[in-house]
Order: structure tokens, then C-alpha cells, then sequence
């Protein structure tokens, strides 16, 4: 089954820049949505970012537009999620998940999961 190894994370102050990675295995590049989730404790895990390996399609939440990236690096079986600008809101547990088709890419429900890395961010 797919497994999923998400680093970068970090403290940073507001309008600052992160890069997490998610490095992954048994994920067929091409045939595979991965998506990149937000946490905070006590709250549902939300989705932020998902890109299709196929055609490179990707999805942002609103409150991200225009500020985060997703991308891939398929040889190196990598998903970058590069974070720009960055707000107090944006702080919590980031999460890589995988799972799903095509159709359901914008709005993933991952099956198979990482283990996170905190990302926060000072006003």
C-alpha cells in the first residue's frame, strides 16, 4: 500500500515562505491524486492543495490561492507544497494523503495517510 513521508515543516513569522515535502512509495505517478490537508487541534482535517500526477491538474482551497504551489517531481517520487506569504492561519499539522480517482481529485478523501509535520506561523 501507498506510504507517504511528509518533512519541512517549521516555525516561520507571518509573510514568510516553507517548503513541506512529501516523499512516497508504491504511489503510481500518473494514476494517483495526492493532496496536501491542514489540521488544528480539535478541529476535522482540511483540505488544502491536490494536484493529479496524470495531467499536473491542481486544486487550492480559497484561503491559499495565489499563496501556496503544489507541484511534483515524479522521478523522485516527491510532492512539494511550497508556501508563500504566510498567515498565523495558516498554522497547524500539514498532512500528505493519497487516494482516490480523476474524478474526485478537487475535493480528495484520502485512504492512505503520513504522518504530518507542525508548521507554525508568528504574527
Amino acid at each position: 500500500q501507498p506510504r507517504l513521508v511528509e518533512s519541512g515543516g517549521g516555525s516561520v513569522q507571518a509573510g514568510g515562505s516553507l517548503r513541506l515535502s512529501c516523499v512516497t512509495s508504491n504511489v503510481i505517478y500518473g494514476r494517483a491524486c495526492v493532496g496536501w490537508f491542514r489540521q488544528v487541534s480539535g478541529k476535522d482535517r482540511v483540505g488544502i492543495a491536490q494536484i493529479w500526477t496524470g495531467d499536473l491538474s491542481t486544486y487550492y482551497a480559497d484561503s491559499v490561492k495565489g499563496r501556496f504551489n503544489i507541484s511534483q517531481d515524479s522521478a523522485a517520487n516527491t510532492v512539494y507544497l511550497q508556501m508563500n506569504m504566510l498567515k498565523p492561519e495558516d498554522s497547524g499539522m500539514y498532512y500528505c494523503g493519497t487516494g482516490g480517482n480523476r474524478r474526485d481529485c478537487s475535493d480528495l478523501v484520502a485512504r492512505f495517510w503520513g504522518q504530518g509535520t507542525q508548521v507554525t506561523v508568528s504574527s
